[in-house]
Parts: C-alpha cells; structure tokens; sequence
C-alpha cells in the first residue's frame, strides 16, 4: 500500500489559525437545509495532491472541511471551494 502524508504533517510547523472577523450574529441569516431543517453535520472531503505538484517525495492528501445536511446527506454547497464544486454537485444540496 502506498504511503500517503496529509497536508496537516508537512505543516506541522504552520498551526496558526486565521483570525475570525468580530460579526454581530443579529446581522446572520438562518441556513436550511433538506425539507427546512437548521441542523448540520461537519464532514471533511479529501483531495489527493500528487508528489509531483507538492514537490515533496510522497503524495499527500489534504482535507477540506464541509457542511453536509444531516437527513439527506449532501453538502451544503457554500462549505464547498468553487473550484470543485462541478465534481461534488451530485452529493450537494441543490440551490
């Protein structure tokens, strides 16, 4: 089996976490999902990135944070990058 690293052990070195924007949540708007539901699950989909383009010795996978919708479990698609949303569209929720 090949072995693969994450992109979490490469950057071990890199943990800072981005600052969040201070948002009053009076200015938010209430996200639903399948048939009106409010409530979500986090899942991660992985990418697999090759040695080749990472330029490490090892191909690495890297994981991208999602929000699926708990009953039918598609993906909310603003959790997803737009550069692959086309490829995730037949598990996300539709507009």
């Amino acid at each position: 089996m090949q072995k693969v690293k994450t992109q979490n052990q490469q950057n071990m070195q890199n943990t800072a976490q981005p600052q969040q924007p201070n948002i009053d949540l009076k200015n938010t708007t209430i996200v639903e999902g399948f048939n009106g539901s409010k409530l979500f699950g986090q899942a991660v989909v992985i990418r697999k990135i090759s040695k080749f383009v990472a330029g490490t010795d090892e191909d690495m996978l890297m994981p991208i944070p999602v929000f699926y919708d708990l009953e039918s479990k598609k993906i909310l698609p603003d959790s997803l990058p737009k550069e692959i949303k086309e490829e995730y569209k037949d598990i996300t929720i539709e507009s």
